[in-house]
């Protein structure tokens, strides 16, 4: 495409308008089958590309026969390749902030669902007088059954994380789930949990601010979600386009992003917990990873060094003599989304203290720019034992070109990156694999989500 493009410039300026035009309209139709294959989500057969290939490569020769002057088409080439890769560059920045902005945005059919079950939460009491029924069950602290946590503010996904982690479960009553979303979702969170069936395993709702004892004084990440120049980082209008637009995204301002942090102090009685992001979806029974050896460890997790990037010193800076003294810069990073987490083993290493630590030390952000991975491998460096990969695939959110054997083998998938599953810029290869789990006889949903 790109040579033809050099000789329809060169076919004009030698007024061989007809060739020119001839071109044209080849290129038109390869930029048409790269579009299809780009909205589809899939490669492009040999057998839709070679036809095209084959009647675009007569007409370059076609051309080269015409105008073949060696130096004018180098020439040619050269500015039309330049003023390209110029284009590409930028289309390329505007891409990525559109991506970032739908990737931020709630869309419409899930607000509807939001407003319809908080609409319900606030008219109806006896949801409210359900749930005082079962703040003090005894399961939610009862260690013989089998604890997972989610931190989320989107029904519809925390949902799918249930669902999928139920109907993949070989007992799901022995199954308890602790949700905790803000104060705005509070309400339909706990009216969809209360008005739909799980199989006999317990769900439980709570609302972070009710947690007097997460405050500023406690938390220094607080001060920072709080601070105006942070906010003026994430959310001011005069924003530096230099910077890539994911340091930008606001979930690295919210509370419910740094919340995994306190999972002893959120379950105080816990021994043991899986967390759960609200972008996986479960495929195999997890009960096994409770009795999985930890081996005296803190963490278990799925490493992600199998790519260059997901080593220590792609994520922190090892310029600092604090970091370069303590940490391997080539130590193995890894994965949040589906976590083992031995709460025992937690507070005697006093994980919490030590998250602290180097949020104080990253005031000036000078350790790391963005997100909880960061201080994440400082606070559990050493404590963390690696899992069989399988039991946590990553990438289904950006990644189109995943093994479909990987995918059917992993315990759980992972929509971390900005195509998100109930979005409309999905990945449509994926998008089945989670809209399996979701309710869709509930009228909300119909009224919100298909119609």
């Amino acid at each position: 495409m790109t040579l033809a493009k050099a000789y329809v410039i060169i076919a004009k300026e030698h007024n061989n308008l007809h060739l020119a035009w001839q071109l044209s309209n080849k290129i038109k139709n390869c930029q048409l089958l790269l579009s299809k294959a780009a909205k589809r989500g899939e490669s492009i057969t040999l057998e839709e590309a070679e036809q095209i290939i084959s009647s675009l490569s007569d007409l370059i020769f076609k051309a080269q026969d015409a105008h073949y002057d060696i130096a004018t088409t180098m020439m040619t080439m050269k500015s039309h390749i330049q003023a390209l890769e110029e284009r590409t560059n930028a289309a390329t920045v505007q891409s990525t902030l559109f991506g970032q902005l739908v990737a931020e945005a709630l869309p419409k059919s899930l607000h509807c669902l939001k407003v319809k079950l908080t609409n319900d939460w606030l008219r109806q009491l006896p949801f409210q007088n359900l749930v005082e029924e079962k703040r003090n069950s005894p399961r939610v602290v009862d260690n013989n059954l089998y604890h997972f946590c989610i931190f989320s503010d989107n029904v519809l996904a925390t949902s799918v994380v249930v669902n999928s982690t139920i109907s993949n479960a070989d007992h799901p009553k022995q199954l308890v789930f602790h949700i905790v979303t803000n104060g705005i979702s509070y309400g339909s969170m706990q009216v969809w949990f209360l008005t739909n069936d799980f199989k006999g395993a317990t769900v439980e709702v709570q609302n972070m601010e009710e947690f007097t004892w997460l405050n500023a004084s406690y938390a220094s990440v607080i001060k920072r979600l709080l601070d105006q120049d942070s906010r003026a980082y994430y959310f001011g209008v005069y924003q530096d386009m230099k910077v890539e637009p994911k340091l930008r995204n606001p979930k690295h301002m919210s509370l419910l992003n740094h919340l995994r942090f306190y999972i002893p102090e959120v379950y105080p009685l816990l021994a043991k917990v899986i967390f759960l992001d609200d972008d996986v979806v479960v495929q195999k029974d997890l009960t096994r990873l409770f009795s999985l050896d930890l081996h005296g460890n803190v963490n278990g997790a799925v490493e992600t060094c199998l790519e260059a990037f997901h080593r220590y010193y792609k994520y922190i800076n090892f310029s600092n003599p604090i970091i370069s003294s303590k940490f391997d810069p080539q130590a193995c990073g890894w994965a949040f989304g589906m976590n083992v987490f031995d709460l025992i083993a937690w507070r005697k290493e006093n994980v919490t203290s030590r998250y602290h630590y180097w949020q104080e030390q990253n005031g000036d952000q000078m350790l790391w720019k963005l997100g909880a991975l960061p201080p994440a491998l400082l606070a559990f460096y050493g404590l963390t034992e690696p899992l069989d990969r399988r039991w946590h695939v990553l990438g289904l959110g950006y990644d189109m070109n995943i093994d479909d054997r990987l995918i059917n083998s992993a315990a759980v998938i992972h929509f971390n990156g900005n195509m998100k599953p109930w979005l409309k810029l999905a990945i449509g290869r994926y998008k089945p694999l989670w809209e399996r789990y979701i309710n869709q006889s509930h009228p909300y949903y119909q009224d919100c989500v298909i119609s």
